[in-house]
Formats: structure tokens, sequence, C-alpha cells
């Protein structure tokens, strides 16, 4: 296994873990501004797995780019968990990979509310399953960071590809490549 050491950067383990699945990877960005695309590609070798990464910081983008439906964002706001799901579901489906990661939250130090204070975010990841099977998905996790506006945004990113590494583990686990 040419897995990297658990103490590897992240983007490192989750390469590795794309490219040992033959998996391939597309991020839909809004707070993250890119980040999470950047870290990917900080990687030799990530164009092995890495397709694209979408900056959908408006609602526009969101809804021209990754299919993000007008009703999520009226009824729930872009920092939401529909419009995380939507944005993972719409990258990953647009670009043809099997996941997708989207990131989508208030990085500060203004825009917070009581519901969603500043540092909320929600990590959409989509896996496309072979045709057929039923066996694709989505989750939608939400998290709250502390720290200042570029602090948030790099824990916000790490975090995310995290949550990819995780379910690209589980779904190795189960057989399916």
């Amino acid at each position: 296994m040419s897995e990297h050491a658990d103490d590897s950067p992240i983007e490192e383990r989750l390469g590795d873990a794309l490219r040992e699945a033959d998996h391939t990877i597309a991020v839909a960005e809004s707070c993250t501004g890119g980040l999470v695309g950047s870290l990917l590609t900080d990687v030799s070798g990530s164009s092995d797995y890495f397709d694209r990464g979408l900056v959908t910081y408006s609602y526009d983008a969101k809804l021209q780019h990754v299919g993000v439906t007008r009703e999520s964002l009226d009824d729930c706001g872009a920092v939401s968990e529909p419009v995380a799901r939507e944005m993972a579901q719409g990258v990953r489906d647009a670009a043809g990979t099997a996941w997708g990661v989207a990131t989508t939250g208030i990085a500060g130090p203004t825009g917070g509310t009581d519901d969603k204070p500043v540092g909320t975010v929600f990590i959409g990841v989509a896996y496309a399953a072979d045709w057929g099977t039923g066996d694709s998905y989505a989750t939608v996790s939400r998290y709250e960071f502390d720290g200042d506006r570029r602090a948030i945004k790099e824990q916000i990113a790490r975090q995310a590809l995290e949550d990819v590494l995780a379910e690209v583990r589980e779904v190795a686990g189960e057989g399916t490549d």
C-alpha cells in the first residue's frame, strides 16, 4: 500500500486513497474560495485524480454552474445542508467524477447569525456509484470553527478533505473500487 503515514498532510493521504481506488474528484467551493482545490493540487501527480474546482460564491453561480435550486437558496440560504448537498452532487455530475465535495459557510468576521454564527460551514460529499447499483449518495456535515477569516477558511478546507477521505475509505472498504 502506497498510503502515506497518518501524520502526512491530508491532501497527500486523500490523493493516495483516490489513486488507489482509481477515483476522481471535483470541487465546488463557496466560502473557501478555491482553497480546497489548491490543497489538492499542491500534491505532485494530482492530475491523476483531480478534475476541476469551481468557486461558486454567488447565488447565481450556484444556480448556473452546480445546479443548486432556487428553492433551496430561497428557503434555506446558501449556508445550509440542502445547498451543500446540491453543490457536491452538481459538481460531481457536471464533471463526471466519482466524488464531489462542496463547502458553503460563513468565514467572517461578519455575516453570522444566532442560528449560523461566524465559523459555521456545511461540507457536502457526493459519491457516484456505478450506474444501476443505486449506491450513489451524498452526505452533509455541519461544523463550527473559530479564528479569523483566514484560519476559518483553512480549517474548513482541511475538514472537507478529511470528510472525503473518510468516505473514500468507507466505499473502498465495501469492495467497490
